[in-house]
């Protein structure tokens, strides 16, 4: 048998080919496990070393000898690949490319930069040395016809210009005497150092001349350099300050700001009006126009307060109908910016709030726990969108409060009564023209209470009217009798049946809209709030329907005071704050039902045009009951003071 037969197997018999074949062992390597670009680098090695075999010139596969890299050289290779081909080099490397493409461009503009720059200096100097800013008010009063005006503008110049001459007297005076010390102590030194050899002075002297030296060494090395870099720098300072000064809502763009919300200028107001898309507007801005700000932007509050006058062809309103785009604009939310009518249709009033002030609430009602009222001096009623505390006035005014179901309508009627049963000369009747429970805490303080939405509770109600009808005649006599014009807090503390008196009607629509007592309720309701106000009587009307059909219209002219609550429509909105309130931006429709809850817009609270306001809450529900503990030291009250309820 041949060696090659030596493997096969014998018979068919695998025990035979078992004895016949010697026994294989795993064959073992000793080796380095290669990364996966290692492992590739080296594949793609061998290949090529085979191709370049077969090609041999002998036709033949030529065997050589392959030299393999050395795998500490792999890794380094490696290495630098993927920092190479790393997201920040990549981005660093995209960077530079897009700068250098763009190289021209931005050497153009740095060099419109500098050039604006150098002019704005120009114009800076020119109306330093001209007054030409002050000059221009003298201009504006002569043409407006103000004589005071134009002689105060006048006189402004010159004390700008006796101001500026004695800074420059002074700066004169005061180099002129630095130059002296110096110069004098200079020329002492060089004499010293001219007539006394270094050797021979005292030890302090000699080392202050050393020090001298080595200053005078370093300045003739630096002097240079600053010499040199001088121009750079003044090419620096002129692009700054040619820089685009575009005004933009750069807070919302750096959160790390300090003042992040709160950053709002004329610029930035100037830009936010300019693409508001209104057509006068636009036109004058884009021929060069600048608006007049007759109120520079300044912190009112919790947020900014500017007063513009408009171009030919812009009223306040038309600025007013975008109020979302102005918001937008702006980076705030529409109930945070509040353009509106000032003094004339030309003039915008803009308030700007902070962002997410207005959502802080108003915070615990001051008189929750202990405190009296005087209510010819108000009633705290809740805070303004500036954070400040307001005091709703109470006497000579009449109050009509609305909006829709469930915003806060009842809960502002309840914390007026509540603060004007803390006063123990205050009487109070209530009225409510439904079943609910909003005013029942307060039964054992009130002269008279009735509730429900039946004829009977209508019928009492238009008693209580014409019981006031009486008692405002009443009130007039005895006025006139003790030779008053109206009831003061001495004459409420002395004279009987001068007292105040507060009357709420809750749900006043359903009185109004009766269709046997509405008509006369109407007239009598008109009547009394006509009247009423120097008599020490103040009304209450409280309604979730204020539209012309449930509020008689002379009613609504007549109420001093409206607080609106979120509402439908502008209907429903000048029905409570007055007619031609929307139409000046005083707008309760940008309130949203359920968010905004206790939030209202107020006129007649402050001398300013509107509030807004974030009303006390006093809770009263299952929960909680914060109005009893209230009502029980009300009653306290009259007692100490010899009164009765």
């Amino acid at each position: 048998m041949s060696s090659s037969d030596a493997g096969r197997p014998v018979d068919g018999c695998g025990a035979s080919a078992a004895l016949a074949e010697p026994e294989q062992q795993e064959p073992v390597y000793e080796g380095q496990l290669l990364s996966e670009i290692e492992s590739e680098y080296v594949t793609r090695h061998f290949a090529e070393v085979r191709k370049a075999a077969e090609l041999g010139p002998t036709g033949h596969v030529a065997r050589r000898r392959a030299d393999v890299i050395p795998l500490p050289h792999l890794a380094v290779g490696a290495a630098v690949r993927a920092v190479w081909r790393s997201a920040e080099l990549t981005h660093a490397r995209a960077v530079l490319g897009y700068r250098a493409r763009k190289a021209p461009r931005d050497l153009m503009r740095l060099t419109w930069f500098a050039l604006r720059g150098h002019a704005r200096w120009v114009q800076m100097a020119w109306t330093f040395f001209t007054y030409s800013d002050l000059r221009r008010d003298v201009r504006a009063a002569r043409l407006a016809g103000d004589t005071k005006a134009r002689r105060e503008a006048q006189e402004r110049i010159r004390d700008d210009s006796r101001a500026r001459w004695a800074r420059f007297g002074m700066l004169v005076e005061y180099v002129g005497r630095s130059v002296t010390v110096v110069g004098v102590a200079a020329l002492l030194l060089w004499l010293v150092d001219s007539m006394m050899p270094r050797g021979e002075m005292w030890p302090w002297l000699a080392g202050l001349y050393e020090l001298l030296a080595v200053l005078q060494s370093m300045a003739i090395a630096v002097i240079p350099i600053i010499v040199g870099l001088a121009p750079f720098g003044w090419l620096v300072a002129a692009v700054h300050m040619g820089r685009d000064m575009t005004p933009g809502t750069g807070f919302l763009v750096q959160p790390h700001r300090e003042d992040v919300g709160g950053w709002v200028d004329e610029r930035m107001i100037s830009q936010a009006l300019a693409h508001l898309g209104i057509a006068p507007l636009d036109k004058f801005l884009k021929s060069g126009g600048q608006l007049v700000y007759t109120l520079p932007a300044r912190i009112d509050g919790n947020g900014t307060y500017a007063q513009i006058r408009l171009p030919l062809g812009v009223t306040a309103d038309m600025v007013a109908d975008r109020r979302d785009r102005l918001a937008a604009n702006l980076g705030r939310a529409k109930l945070e910016t509040w353009p509106t009518e000032g003094a004339e249709a030309g003039q915008l009033d803009l308030w700007v709030a902070d962002k997410g002030n207005l959502g802080r609430g108003a915070g615990a009602w001051p008189l929750l726990t202990g405190g009296e009222v005087d209510v010819f001096g108000g009633v705290p009623f809740g805070r303004s969108q500036r954070g400040e505390v307001l005091t709703a006035p109470i006497l000579e005014r009449n109050y009509l409060i609305g909006g829709q179901p469930g915003q806060g309508k009842s809960s502002a009627g309840r914390t007026l009564c509540l603060g004007c049963a803390l006063d123990p000369t205050v009487e109070l009747r209530v009225y409510i023209f439904a079943f609910n429970p909003d005013f029942d805490p307060f039964r054992p303080r009130l002269s008279a209470y009735v509730k429900g939405d039946d004829d009977e509770a209508i019928e009492a109600g238009l008693g209580e009217l014409l019981w006031l009808r009486d008692e405002v005649t009443r009130r007039g006599k005895l006025l006139e009798r003790h030779g008053a014009a109206r009831v003061t807090r001495k004459l409420a503390n002395t004279v009987a049946g001068l007292h105040p008196v507060i009357v709420v009607f809750d749900e006043c629509h359903e009185m109004f809209e009766h269709p046997e007592f509405g008509g006369e309720a109407g007239s009598l309701a008109i009547k009394v709030i006509k009247k009423a106000r120097k008599c020490g009587i103040t009304l209450i009307f409280l309604t979730q329907s204020p539209t012309a059909a449930s509020i008689p219209k002379d009613l609504a002219r007549n109420c001093s005071n409206g607080v609106a609550f979120a509402v439908a429509d502008h209907v429903a909105n000048d029905g409570l704050l007055g007619t031609g309130k929307y139409r000046q931006g005083i707008r309760a429709t940008e309130l949203r039902p359920g968010e905004d809850r206790g939030t209202a817009v107020a006129v007649g609270l402050t001398a300013n045009r509107f509030e807004l306001v974030n009303t006390f809450y006093v809770a009263f529900d299952e929960d909680r009951d914060d109005v009893t503990p209230v009502i029980e030291r009300a009653i306290a009250l009259p007692n100490e003071n010899g009164r009765t309820v």
